[in-house]
Formats: C-alpha cells, structure tokens, sequence
C-alpha cells in the first residue's frame, strides 16, 4: 500500500509543505515517485519519517539529520555512527528534561503562591520575607 502526500502530512501532524521541504532538504531519499513526479511513500517511509520528526524534536540540526541517512544507506559499517549519535541525542533529551523540570518546580511553586493567595484574598499573607512578591 502507497500513500500520498497529504495522506503522510495527515498521519503524521505535519503539513505538505514541512514534507515538501524535507525532500527538498534531502532527508527523503528513500520515498519513490512516480513518472510524473508524485511521490508514492510505503508505510516503511513513514516510519522513517518518525524518526525524522523525532531527531528534529530533540533540536538536530537538519545536517546532521542528512548524516544519519546517508548513514543508514550505507549499511552496517555506519552502526557504531549511528549508535553514539543517538546516544548524544538521549544526553541532550535528559538535559532539556532536567531544565524542563526545574521550570516545572518554579511553575508548581508559582502556582501553589497564588492558589493560597487566592484562598486567603490577598497576596500579603506572602510578604513575608522579602516583601517582593514575584520572588516569593
């Protein structure tokens, strides 16, 4: 089964223009086309493509995106390649989780300030120790 496309930009979120650039970009080597020119993507294309928006999720510039194809058409010899690059892709991902999770302390800490400045009507039941309170 092939799909289209619009079909593809559907199932995956993305618009036909993102997959239109992806191509221009080299980052599709691997999806056929027809005589005319229309692009006929296999549902192993579009796992491809997942990993695809996956790498660009974690911030990987699209070079870098291109290495790792041009690494995979190049077969075994390019596992090790593979391997530690997804390796530091796994380091990156846990350093924006720890930095997402201090934000998420700070959001929490926000939000328990307000819900008991809104209980008791007033945010002065916060000044407290510095009389600020954004930093409190």
């Amino acid at each position: 089964m092939t799909y289209s496309i619009g079909e593809v930009a559907k199932k995956l979120d993305l618009t036909v223009y993102t997959l239109r650039y992806y191509d221009r970009e080299g980052l599709m080597p691997f999806v056929e086309r027809t005589s005319s020119g229309t692009r006929l993507f296999k549902e192993s294309d579009i796992d491809f493509l997942k990993i695809i928006q996956c790498l660009k999720a974690t911030g990987m510039p699209i070079k870098d995106i291109k290495d790792f194809i041009a690494w995979c058409s190049e077969g075994d010899s390019t596992l090790k390649q593979r391997h530690e690059m997804f390796m530091e892709r796994r380091a990156s991902v846990e350093a924006q989780i720890a930095e997402l999770q201090k934000t998420m302390e700070v959001i929490d800490h926000k939000c328990a300030y307000y819900e008991s400045a809104l209980s008791a009507g007033t945010e002065e039941i916060h000044k407290v120790n510095n009389g600020n309170p954004i930093t409190n």
